[in-house]
């Protein structure tokens, strides 16, 4: 028996990208939320009727192949994977975003065969609405995507290292169960206790990702990350890139 798939329930949760691999074998949708920053940014550019290409991290194939495809490579233009940098992104733009987490763990989601969407605060209800729709009544999983030690978003630090669970995620991830109905595994339970327990802004302002964001002067991007439902949008990924549903 298989029992970190958390069978038996309708809604399910489980850490980056060994969580994709045990929930997207038997769920019909996997959540990736990654709130600081990809799947904020991603919600902001699809929001304004942009599209993003998920990029793994430090791929540099990947990142010619975006080029290829007319896409534009977040760093080399005024955009990047901060969310406050994507705000007036014009409608149409097709956006390369790698990251260490959300992009990575969305090209390894969809290879399970699950919709992949992605989810933050901003969209959470309209994600999970828009999950069970796909759904049907099979199961669904949230993947809260976590940090990683050691890797360094500006610098020439490690490309991967241990999963650190982050409060961000677990609160985003939280907010999307909670709009979720049906059975929740006992995981999935445990972030929505948090998220309906926590001032949510005032815990992304202190958490260790969000004081470190305010350290190198980019506090707004946790002001637009802790925002909840303004969003209607949903990040859907069909044929590699995620598009506004």
């Amino acid at each position: 028996m298989d029992i970190a798939a958390q069978r038996g329930t309708d809604v399910r949760l489980e850490w980056g990208g060994e969580g994709v691999a045990v929930l997207g074998r038997e769920c019909a949708v996997l959540i990736i939320v990654d709130v600081l920053s990809f799947s904020t940014t991603t919600d902001l550019v699809v929001s304004r009727g942009g599209r993003v290409l998920p990029v793994r991290w430090r791929d540099e194939r990947g990142v010619a192949e975006a080029r290829g495809a007319g896409a534009v490579v977040a760093g080399e233009e005024e955009w990047t994977l901060r969310p406050s940098s994507v705000t007036e992104i014009p409608s149409g733009t097709l956006l390369a975003l790698p990251s260490p987490n959300g992009a990575t763990l969305c090209a390894a989601a969809a290879k399970t065969g699950a919709h992949v969407l992605a989810g933050c605060l901003r969209n959470a209800s309209a994600t999970a609405a828009k999950a069970r729709e796909i759904a049907g009544g099979r199961p669904i999983g949230v993947i809260p995507a976590g940090e990683r030690w050691g890797v360094d978003l500006f610098g020439e630090g490690a490309e991967s290292g241990p999963l650190r669970p982050c409060v961000e995620d677990q609160l985003g991830a939280g907010a999307i169960v909670s709009a979720l109905p049906g059975s929740w595994s006992a995981e999935a339970a445990l972030a929505a206790a948090a998220y309906a327990g926590t001032d949510v802004p005032a815990a992304l302002r202190a958490c260790s990702s969000g004081r470190e964001l305010a350290a190198t002067g980019h506090g707004n991007d946790v002001v637009l990350a802790a925002q909840q439902d303004v969003s209607a949008s949903v990040a859907s990924l069909a044929h590699g890139i995620l598009e506004g549903r």
